[in-house]
């Protein structure tokens, strides 16, 4: 029972949900009695950084074609040398639309956002995420082979270092159906879906100019900086720190909603955090009933005394 992982790289570093992956699927094959072999397209990092969290061989593709990212080019790329019954992937963006694309070509089951490992491996059940993180589910993949999407954060990025060894395909599949017209990636921020703390804002804040308060709490605490639909309609703040249903779903360990009313749509994308704050100066707040802590109040003066009290903690 081979067990196969998509240790996925942004230009050619690996990626925090690539550990994540290839932690779980060390978990999946020591269950299986086996070792894990992880792929990754075109990385610069060293192999030696996947060997620190599982996995005993790693694959690493080389073609130029792939320089552009394609979900359809990846998916026969990782479909050419993956020859497992059981393949993990991180519940990545990127990782999650190759996922079922691979599925098709291998006519494998799909099982998305994995939260712990297998209960069970023939046949291969685990428990997920479902309706929009509202809800769990104890999904069962019959047939050839499954791919398991990990969702982020879940499961953890836990050291089982082995001795590994290292092969380097060279392959030139096709890319035509793809055409970048441009490429722009932000520097210097933490990637909200691998943030461990995220602070978020909404309307609450009056104006982008007050803005700057959230972002002192955000450096205090290490934190990436996030905010609601209508914050990014409005310009307030850019479309790539959006979270709810229709931006980005999180999911980390702590999660700040300050000025936030937390309709349905907001829950949807972050309901899967281990642990919600909640601060608000409306008391009957819908977001309330969803945090594990709630402040009644004004934010403009509970976040600058919070964040001073935290600065003066950390010393």
């Amino acid at each position: 029972m081979a067990v196969f992982v998509y240790a996925e790289n942004i230009n050619g570093v690996y990626k925090k949900a690539a550990f994540e992956a290839v932690a779980y699927a060390k978990a999946v094959a020591d269950k299986a009695g086996d070792t894990v072999t992880a792929i990754s397209v075109n990385p610069t990092d060293s192999s030696d950084l996947l060997y620190k969290y599982g996995a005993s061989n790693v694959i690493n593709i080389k073609d130029e074609g792939l320089k552009n990212f394609s979900a359809k080019a990846f998916a026969q790329a990782v479909n050419e040398v993956a020859d497992g019954n059981i393949i993990v992937f991180p519940h990545t963006t990127d990782a999650s639309s190759v996922a079922p694309m691979l599925a098709i070509m291998k006519n494998y089951s799909l099982i998305t956002n994995a939260l712990e490992a297998p209960e069970s491996l023939s046949p291969f059940q685990v428990k997920r995420r479902a309706f929009s993180g509202k809800g769990f589910m104890h999904a069962k993949a019959e047939g050839n082979g499954v791919i398991v999407t990990v969702s982020q954060n879940a499961f953890g990025v836990k050291e089982n270092a082995v001795s590994g060894s290292e092969e380097v395909k060279n392959l030139s599949v096709a890319n035509d159906d793809t055409k970048v017209i441009s490429h722009e990636q932000s520097s210097g921020k933490l990637d909200l879906k691998e943030a461990e703390v995220v602070v978020s804002a909404g309307r609450g804040m009056k104006g982008p100019e007050n803005w700057g308060m959230v972002e002192d709490l955000a450096n205090v605490l290490g934190a990436a900086t996030a905010c609601s639909k209508p914050v990014s309609d409005i310009g307030w703040r850019p479309h790539t720190e959006h979270v709810g249903q229709t931006g980005k779903a999180i999911s980390p360990n702590l999660y700040i909603a300050i000025g936030i009313s937390g309709a349905i749509q907001h829950l949807a994308g972050v309901n899967s955090s281990k642990t919600i704050v909640v601060i608000n100066n409306d008391a009957e707040a819908p977001f309330f009933k969803s945090a594990d802590y709630g402040v009644v109040g004004d934010a403009f003066q509970i976040i600058p005394a919070l964040t001073e009290k935290i600065k003066a903690i950390k010393g």
